[in-house]
């Protein structure tokens, strides 16, 4: 009864206190977005090696039988190769350059590269401005995301997916690749959070939000394929805007669809005209959409009734 009423009395603190209520969210974030960078230069490289592991290991299963001897003569064997163990947790972070472990005090959110003054502090290599923008990135858009819904369930629902976004953006970016590792449970999440009534949005909505965000890139990449005979965007970019459609709804797709071509236009052309990108190098589709969701997630509302008045009058 005690824990209880010690837990009623914090949360009227917080719903009294917004300011104690988004410092708070500031500072967890700061750390979700240390763990961010964890994750965007690991998960490739976990999928990449789980993916060379399935291959040997179906290029072994061939050497077994006789009708193949010349891949059974050039076949490795996996168990044989020693390698070490890299997830999420393991081995600890280090200087890509010296291997020096990093300490907790140097794993500070954002302090600890100004106070290193972005280098190693072992071997004086420079660390990459990324991760505390990251870090701080992921800490503003959390902090915009509790502003704008307050102290509700859904609202850690929305940070998870703000997380899970700011993730999927940079990894396509580095690499083009979606992770199913985050987009498929986060999509699940969102159609949970409509069953429960936990979201706004109705679980008719979300599960037709699902399948229409899959469906219409689905339908423009067979289209695209069949007309110039390449492939226009990955499946990762499908299951993306199902993530999106999933989340907020059959009626934010075509919102999304636009504001996601419209920073890709402005970023591609930017990228073209002022660095000089080759036009025909690929631009990864993840960062717009991901970008697009979480402006609908913020202001979808406000931008569809501003157009509708604006159509209107």
């Amino acid at each position: 009864m005690d824990i209880f009423t010690s837990l009623l009395d914090f949360y009227s603190y917080i719903d009294s206190n917004t300011a104690f209520f988004l410092s708070s969210v500031f500072l967890l974030s700061l750390m979700i977005g240390s763990f961010l960078n964890v994750v965007i230069y690991r998960l490739p490289i976990m999928l990449k090696c789980e993916w060379k592991n399935d291959c040997i290991e179906f290029l072994s299963e061939l050497s077994d039988s006789n009708e193949d001897k010349d891949v059974k003569n050039c076949s490795n064997n996996p168990q044989e190769e020693k390698t070490e163990i890299f997830n999420l947790s393991v081995p600890r972070s280090r200087c890509p350059s010296c291997g020096h472990q990093i300490t907790a005090l140097e794993n500070i959110p954002v302090i600890s590269w100004l106070f290193l003054k972005g280098k190693c502090s072992a071997c004086h290599h420079p660390i990459s401005i990324r991760y505390p923008l990251v870090e701080l990135c992921t800490a503003l858009f959390s902090v915009l995301v509790a502003y704008t819904y307050g102290i509700q369930w859904f609202t850690l629902a929305a940070l998870i997916l703000t997380w899970s976004m700011i993730a999927l953006a940079i990894i396509d970016f580095d690499t083009q690749l979606l992770p199913d590792d985050i987009t498929l449970p986060i999509m699940w999440l969102g159609v949970l959070m409509s069953l429960l009534s936990i979201s706004s949005i109705t679980l008719e909505s979300s599960v037709i939000g699902l399948m229409i965000g899959y469906g219409s890139l689905w339908s423009i990449y067979q289209l695209f394929k069949i007309l110039t005979g390449k492939e226009g965007m990955g499946f990762g970019d499908f299951k993306l805007l199902a993530l999106l459609g999933a989340w907020l709804g059959w009626q934010s797709l075509p919102l999304i669809l636009l504001l996601s071509a419209l920073v890709g236009s402005i970023v591609g052309i930017s990228l073209i005209l002022l660095l000089g990108r080759d036009k025909n190098i690929p631009i990864p589709f993840g960062p717009y959409l991901a970008s697009a969701g979480f402006i609908s997630l913020i202001w979808g509302e406000q931008i569809k009734h501003t157009y509708l008045n604006m159509m209107l009058s």
